[in-house]
């Protein structure tokens, strides 16, 4: 999404696009792809209990070691490797979440030391940070004693998916789950990773009371990367009180979510953590309103467009809860200060702070010349 914006922006700059497996998705129209061979592709060696091998950390840094590369972006850790050639390299850290929750994104002491000086060689070989927020900015700066101006910022935003929609539909697969619009939905979207707080969640949703009341979780629960509490939760909403109120989804298509979310009565969000925070803000797009974590950029993001909740706090969870299912006035002031404040954030805003980065690099290099 940023670099589709970005090119839509303006095509001054060449992109080269390094990958080691079949995109997820459809690359923009207009950049270079160079297929870079690994035994295992990153995106699964990076899981939380795996690590990659030296020989493919090797191809891919003799690749990107490429004379005429300027500049090299890592858009995470997970997908750093050392460099060493003359580009100015930018690494992408989303947030602190592995430094202030080890236990809770690595299963194993080997997988958080792997982690550890992952992350310090590539803070040191960076010429610069980019982050998602100036929540996490200031993380940064905190934990690892970053200078300020070493990290900027380069935000995210809604993709045109989420929206309001005239006439919503459920999908058939999310009907075949039990799921109605007749019923006052509560959404979670995101990893089952211990640190999103969805055990507490579930003992909170236990004590609301409502037979037309259900709880839906959102994501993929059978091939996530990170550390899970899958099993934990699948145990759980297994037996009474909340058998048959709590329904996981498992991966859900943007255009089927978009409309679950336009039918829902509110998305709750009450991680330990968020870097971002993207599912709130998605959801605001879509007209629906938010109870998320205090501890994220959120506060700051949708202001008066979310309900905000202390994670260490079940009963604020509670609380804010019971008043956004019980207050109809309340969800239309959500609902509109939500969009409203969603509508400012776009690719096209974030394109302009990657480009600025850009052309700082450029300015570099023509001195340098």
């Amino acid at each position: 999404s940023l670099l589709g914006a970005a090119l839509a922006l303006e095509r001054s700059h060449h992109y080269v696009l390094f990958v080691d497996s079949e995109p997820a998705a459809e690359m923009p129209a207009g950049v270079e792809v160079r297929r870079v061979r690994a035994s295992t592709p990153a995106v699964e060696a990076a899981r939380s209990d795996g690590r990659r091998a030296l020989a493919d950390l090797w191809s891919m840094s003799r690749a990107l070691a490429a004379p005429e590369l300027d500049c090299l972006l890592f858009p995470t850790v997970y997908s750093y490797v050392p460099v060493f050639s003359r580009a100015y390299k930018i690494v992408v850290i989303h947030d602190v979440i592995p430094e202030r929750f080890p236990e809770h994104v690595f299963p194993t002491a080997a997988g958080r030391m792997y982690w550890n000086l992952k992350s310090l060689a590539a803070r040191r070989q960076a010429d610069l940070i980019l982050t998602v927020s100036e929540f996490s900015r200031r993380g940064l700066i905190e934990h690892f004693g970053e200078p300020a101006d070493r990290i900027r910022v380069v935000g995210e935003a809604p993709d045109a998916a989420f929206r309001v929609l005239d006439h919503p539909k459920l999908s058939e697969r999310l009907g075949g789950l039990g799921l109605s619009p007749e019923q006052r939905l509560l959404v979670f979207v995101g990893g089952f990773s211990p640190h999103k707080n969805l055990l507490p969640l579930l003992d909170v949703f236990a004590a609301l009371e409502g037979s037309d009341l259900r709880l839906v979780l959102v994501g993929d629960y059978e091939t996530d990367a990170f550390q899970s509490c899958y099993g934990k939760v699948k145990e759980r909403i297994a037996r009474p009180p909340l058998e048959g109120r709590v329904i996981a989804t498992g991966f859900v298509p943007d255009e089927e979510l978009a409309a679950l979310l336009n039918l829902a009565t509110a998305l709750v969000l009450p991680s330990q953590l968020e870097g971002f925070g993207l599912p709130a803000i998605e959801a605001a797009a879509c007209g629906l309103p938010v109870v998320a974590t205090i501890s994220s950029p959120l506060p700051e993001l949708l202001g008066a467009g979310a309900l905000y909740v202390d994670p260490p706090d079940p009963q604020s969870l509670r609380w804010a809860l019971e008043r956004v299912l019980a207050d109809p006035a309340l969800r239309e002031q959500l609902r509109r200060d939500g969009l409203q404040a969603a509508s400012a954030l776009t690719w096209s805003g974030a394109a302009r702070q990657l480009l600025a980065v850009f052309d700082q690099v450029a300015h570099r290099h023509a001195q340098a010349a």
